[in-house]
């Protein structure tokens, strides 16, 4: 009796093992299927205009001194300065030997031409060599918030002044944590390549185009992991607010989904597309906040 309750007993943990086991299988095989949502794909394009729009900052600021070379410099056009620094931002410079320290404080609230408002500091340093082809910048930020979305981390920046095609090139590594009001947080790493490929023997912004390029990691807050990957160039062109073409390729668990943002027309729509072939037109705008 005492040997035919001992199986019983190893019998039944054996089969409750097994269906916690199986359980546990299948929640993680749901989870790898779930389907990217709208509201995720707009936080994740949030987290490239940002991103974007910090680069734009640093070419700004490091404009004179790491303007092409051999390029004839046109004057600014203040009345086309469509991302350039606004006059809320201060600029302050330190040099020690050939070390040289830009800091942009934009204060409590300043607008930027296209209507972002960024508080806080921008930090960059590097060695400034006029003969040189490249500079490596490092980034970081102090108290720095674009749109009330709070920006940590850093950022480092090669820029080059002509890669192969005679153009101003920047391969950035990217490593910074974005925390939203409503205490949304992804965390990003990864590497872009931004290739300005028209507008840089100019001091207009209107007319400055970008081409970008790169792959990275996403983690949100519950431990979500997307990856992003660039699979047709996204062109950025200053004289509109958002990306007028490109695709973009995101990944979570096992399911893979595209945004498409258009044929190059000024516009706040993008396409995405999930794994089962369902397209969703996105409005490209700020997450909504709240529940």
């Amino acid at each position: 009796m005492r040997m035919y309750n001992l199986i019983f007993r190893m019998f039944f943990v054996f089969i409750v093992s097994t269906l916690i086991f199986t359980s546990c299988e299948n929640n993680d095989a749901i989870e790898q299927t779930v389907q990217i949502s709208e509201e995720e794909t707009i936080t994740l394009i949030e987290s490239e205009d940002i991103s974007d729009e910090m680069d734009n900052i640093v070419d700004d600021v490091m404009f004179e001194d790491f303007a092409t070379s051999g390029k004839e410099v046109a004057s600014k056009d203040d009345g086309n300065n469509h991302g350039g620094m606004p006059d809320c931002a201060t600029r302050t410079v330190d040099i020690v030997g050939t070390t040289k320290t830009v800091t942009v404080d934009f204060g409590e609230a300043c607008e930027l031409p296209n209507g972002h408002v960024l508080s806080g500091k921008i930090i960059m340093v590097y060695v400034y060599d006029e003969n040189s082809a490249t500079v490596v910048v490092t980034i970081t930020y102090d108290g720095f918030y674009f749109n009330e979305v709070a920006v940590e981390g850093s950022n480092i920046i090669v820029k080059t002044r002509e890669n192969d095609n005679g153009n101003p090139q920047s391969i950035k590594t990217i490593n910074i944590t974005l925390t939203w009001p409503d205490g949304e947080i992804i965390s990003k790493e990864g590497t872009k390549t931004r290739e300005w490929i028209e507008g840089f023997d100019t001091r207009a912004w209107s007319d400055n185009v970008y081409l970008i390029t790169g792959s990275w990691t996403s983690i949100f807050k519950d431990g979500t992991v997307f990856s992003g990957n660039i699979i047709e160039a996204l062109r950025r062109e200053m004289s509109c607010r958002f990306i007028v073409s490109g695709i973009v390729e995101i990944v979570r668990g096992e399911t893979t989904g595209v945004i498409n943002f258009g044929d190059g027309t000024c516009d706040d729509i993008a396409v995405f597309t999930d794994s089962e072939g369902v397209e969703t037109e996105i409005v490209l705008r700020r997450r909504k906040m709240g529940n």
